[in-house]
């Protein structure tokens, strides 16, 4: 575990965030950096296909698609 120094400007909306998705800053701050990484890794695929894959690999199901 380690510490990195982000902007006054990333927290605040890190702190946003967290409150909206239910989750601690860092959890939240982790998210993001993962999500980010992944983004990097497959450039590819959209952020839905990024969560479905990440769900996927951790046996659970994928949501039900929305009805528009």
């Amino acid at each position: 575990m380690g510490i990195i120094k982000i902007s006054d400007e990333l927290h605040d909306d890190i702190r946003k965030s967290c409150q909206v998705m239910s989750r601690s800053i860092n959890a939240q701050a982790e998210f993001w950096i993962k999500m980010g990484r992944l983004a990097e890794l497959n450039p590819s695929l959209t952020f839905s296909e990024l969560i479905a894959n990440e769900l996927a690999s951790a046996n659970a199901e994928t949501p039900l698609k929305a009805v528009k």
